[in-house]
This record gives C-alpha cells, sequence and structure tokens, in this order.
C-alpha cells in the first residue's frame, strides 16, 4: 500500500472511500495509547478489587495483537478480572508465542497466528476476541471474529471510516455476538464522576469544556506515525480521548466542529500524518469544548467551567495516577484497574445477556466526529455534525 505525505490534497484519500456520514438515530442507552510510559508500571498498584461478585463461569479472552498494551496493560488486568481470563493469543511472531506461553500458561490450541485465525470457530475456550492491531485492522479482525462466532472487544479507534464501522456493527449483529469499543475511561471512577456532575448539572450548566491530550511519540510504533501500515496521527490515537471527555462531561453530542492543523515543526517524522490539531466541539445550547492534541507534546487535562463552579481531571486519561477537584475541593476517588474493570464490564453484560455501555454505534459516532473534525481543519470550514449518531453513556449520571 503506498503512502502519500499528509496534505490538504489527500486527507481524504486517508480516510477511505466510504465516508459518507451515515444518517443519525437516536440511541440512548443507560447505558491505548494515552498513559505515559510509566503508567504500565503504576497499573500494577491500582486495586485488585473489580466486581463485587464474580460469574459461575469465567468467559475466555483471546488477544489478537501483542503489542505494548497487550503486554503492559490487557494481560496483567486479566489476572485481576472476576468475570473472565486470558485464554488465548494470536500473533505473527513465534518468539512472542512462546514467550506468553510460558507466562500464562496457554496450552498450544488456544495459539494462533493470522493465517489460522478463522479456525478460533472451532474453540470453545475462546468467547471474547480482543483487537488490539494498528487501526487500519480493526476492521477485517473484528468482522472476522464475529463470523468466527465470538464476541469482540476493538480498541480505540473503532475503524478508519465510518464505512468500515457500519460493516463491523453488521458482521456482530448477523452473528448475534456483541461489540464493545475499548473505552476504559466509561469504566473508571474519575471519568465517571466528571459524567455525573456535568450530566446532572451538579454545578448548574456546563457553560465551558477544556479537553487536552498529548504525548511525545517516538519512533518504537511506526504505524503511529503513519507508516508501515498507517493509520495512526495523534487524533485518532489520543484525541479522542478529548471527544469523548467532552461528550460524556456535557451529555450532548456536538452539533458542529472546526479546527486548526498545528504547524509541523519535523517534517520528515510528521510527513504522513498531522503533528497536532486543534478542534472546537459546538452544541446546541451555546457551549463549546476547546481540544487540542498533539504528537509532540505533553498535557492531560479534561476540565468543565459551570453556572457555579468547576471541576476538572489532571491526568484525566492516564492508565493511573488519575487526579480530580472541583472549586469546592479534591475529588477523593481510589484509582482501579481500568483495563479489569472494562473487560469484567463486558463479560458480565455476555452473561446477563444485556448491552455493552460502549458499542460499536459509539465507536462509529466518534469515527464520524474525527472525520468531521480532519475535514474542518482541512477545509478551514465549520462543519455540521447533526447527523452523527446520537448515543450518550448515562451510567453515572
Amino acid at each position: 500500500m503506498e503512502h502519500l505525505p499528509f496534505s490538504r490534497r489527500n486527507f481524504l484519500h486517508q480516510l477511505g472511500a466510504a465516508t459518507l456520514l451515515v444518517p443519525g438515530f437516536a440511541m440512548s442507552t443507560g447505558l491505548q495509547g494515552c498513559g505515559s510510559k510509566n503508567d504500565e508500571s503504576k497499573a500494577e498498584s491500582a486495586s485488585s478489587a473489580t466486581t463485587e461478585s464474580g460469574s459461575a463461569r469465567k468467559l475466555g479472552i483471546a488477544l489478537v495483537g501483542l503489542g505494548k498494551y497487550s503486554e503492559g496493560q490487557l494481560a496483567p488486568a486479566l489476572e485481576k478480572t472476576t468475570n473472565c481470563r486470558l485464554a488465548g493469543i494470536v500473533t505473527g511472531t513465534p518468539e512472542k508465542a512462546e514467550k506468553w506461553k510460558k507466562k500464562y500458561n496457554i496450552p498450544d490450541k488456544n495459539i494462533y497466528d493470522y493465517k489460522n485465525f478463522d479456525q478460533l470457530a472451532d474453540n470453545p475456550d475462546i468467547d471474547i476476541v480482543y483487537v488490539v492491531l494498528p487501526n487500519s485492522m480493526h476492521a477485517e479482525y473484528t468482522i472476522r471474529a464475529a463470523k468466527a462466532g465470538k464476541h469482540v472487544i476493538c480498541e480505540k479507534p473503532m475503524a478508519m471510516n465510518p464505512g468500515e464501522c457500519q460493516q463491523m456493527i453488521d458482521a456482530c449483529k448477523k452473528a448475534n455476538r456483541q461489540l464493545s469499543i475499548g473505552y476504559r475511561l466509561h469504566f473508571e471512577p474519575h471519568n465517571q464522576e466528571m459524567m455525573r456532575l456535568g450530566q446532572k448539572k451538579v454545578y448548574g450548566k456546563v457553560n465551558q469544556i477544556v479537553a487536552e491530550n498529548a504525548q511525545k511519540q517516538d519512533e518504537s510504533s511506526p504505524w503511529r506515525l503513519g507508516r508501515g501500515v498507517g493509520g495512526g496521527g495523534p487524533l485518532r490515537d489520543v484525541g479522542i480521548y478529548c471527544l469523548q471527555g467532552a461528550i460524556y462531561t456535557k451529555g450532548q453530542i456536538p452539533i458542529a466542529v472546526t479546527a486548526k492543523y498545528h504547524p509541523v515543526t519535523d517534517p520528515e517524522k510528521f510527513s504522513k500524518i498531522e503533528e497536532g490539531i486543534d478542534f472546537q466541539l459546538y452544541f446546541a445550547d451555546g457551549t463549546m469544548a476547546n481540544c487540542k492534541t498533539s504528537f509532540n507534546d505533553k498535557y492531560n487535562k479534561l476540565r468543565a467551567e459551570a453556572a457555579k463552579g468547576w471541576f476538572e481531571l489532571s491526568p484525566a486519561y492516564a492508565y493511573d495516577g488519575l487526579e480530580g477537584k472541583t472549586s469546592q475541593g479534591k475529588m477523593e476517588i481510589e484509582n482501579v484497574p481500568q483495563q479489569a474493570h472494562q473487560m469484567d464490564a463486558f463479560a458480565d453484560c455476555i452473561l446477563k445477556s444485556k448491552p455493552t455501555t460502549v458499542p460499536g454505534e459509539m465507536g462509529m459516532r466518534d469515527v464520524q466526529l474525527i472525520q468531521a473534525i480532519f475535514e474542518a481543519a482541512t477545509s478551514g470550514t465549520k462543519v455540521s455534525t447533526k447527523d452523527v449518531l446520537q448515543i450518550i453513556d448515562s451510567t453515572a449520571a
């Protein structure tokens, strides 16, 4: 696959052909890379408590892709879960397969590569497939997992464009299997408190939101810089947390966006992706969220200014060490193993036949919004987002 330099001319090419906005439908439900390198070790010290009561049977999860997030976060988290367990792995690297086999006592019959992936259909040990691959590969392996009869967790962003998202949703529905997006912060108590404070208007109407997330991206994951399989960039990778945070704090979907690319300071490093981007979300009641993201800086914050006070998290999106405060004082909230809570919640949904609070439709909503932000930055105009899927997580409220 040829990778074109990142520019206004080829941005639509990069998004793919199937990029028309899917007409919005009202859906009300009760419904990796955003932490620092130190977060991998910090997560080990978080509370091991996940759910109050476990299920009679732990569901087996197979991790597809054994990169840093699987190794540093998901596998350790699975040792803290109540409703699920690490049952299998999918990797194209024999050395990794052998290492994981020994470390986690994984039987040979539960170890797959990308060529025999579809044989998962014949393995009753695997209930859930967790797709932890580069963004451009999410759609293919989610669809194949569904066809194999497995429930799916797909890492964020869900896919490269709304067309792929719809294909993933359709495949899981056809197979009668649940699809969940890896939005761990929906199960994290600091971010749940932001949802509650904002959506319940504890400090009155939220008038302004600031959401910022950036990291210094090195060469260790070339796809994040648009190389190899591509599909990276800060907006998709870490900026999506700003998008999410603003929406679940406000409890509304924006009706329009504006955006502007950051100046490129390293043309070689950022030849295929944006270095950074500022974007604004406009809500129907006049509220605006000012957001920014970058692969060449460090910031991590979610703040809401309301009629009768303010509340914020800083850091807001890391794997651990989150801290919150309000205009009345510090949030006394314990950090938890986020990924363990996330996976346990999905397993519980499957065991009890109830819908996940972070379904494929939410992932598609965010991909639609990301597409609109790219369009706004490229065109220099305000772009309407009134037709994106109308889905909000209101569980914390």
